[in-house]
């Protein structure tokens, strides 16, 4: 499979940009990088939520630019950017499908158990959400959990 599309979301973190060095490799055989961010403006009682929503909109498109600045200066001719306007999730599922992208890079905290319930996983939402393939990128140093095989029992710990 050679994407022509490749959707790279992105939150303004190192984490999410940990993303972009796949992608841009992906991206000078030719492929458009599609950069998207979604936002959305924190509810604050007896304020105007519309100046609210338009200036995360505009932080957003300025982070956005100064990133696509960033990939095509490493060699990848071919950079979109897009705000989407909600929850992380739904935006990138929606840009996606709406944007006919043939593959999404995305990075992951690998956050299990507790973190994973109490944070939630963009990631998992997004791999339930659409049948886009996903490359999920895990920053090095990341934490890792042994996995057991199906019916195999656990190594028992010896006491001293």
């Amino acid at each position: 499979m050679k994407p022509r599309k490749i959707l790279v979301p992105l939150d303004g973190s190192g984490l999410a940009e940990t993303a972009l060095g796949e992608a841009i490799e992906l991206g000078r055989g030719g492929a458009t990088l599609v950069l998207v961010r979604a936002a959305e403006a924190a509810r604050v009682p007896m304020a105007d939520p519309t100046e609210a929503q338009v200036t995360v909109v505009r932080e957003a498109e300025g982070y956005l630019e100064s990133v696509a600045e960033r990939v095509r200066a490493a060699g990848v001719t071919e950079v979109e950017t897009s705000v989407w306007y909600g929850s992380a999730g739904e935006a990138i599922i929606e840009a996606a499908r709406v944007r006919s992208i043939d593959l999404i890079v995305m990075s992951s905290h690998g956050r299990s158990g507790l973190g994973r319930l109490v944070f939630g996983s963009i990631a998992e939402t997004v791999m339930r959400g659409t049948t886009t393939p996903i490359l999920l990128i895990r920053p090095s140093g990341a934490p890792t959990v042994p996995v057991t095989p199906a019916g195999a029992r656990p190594a028992e710990v010896s006491r001293v």
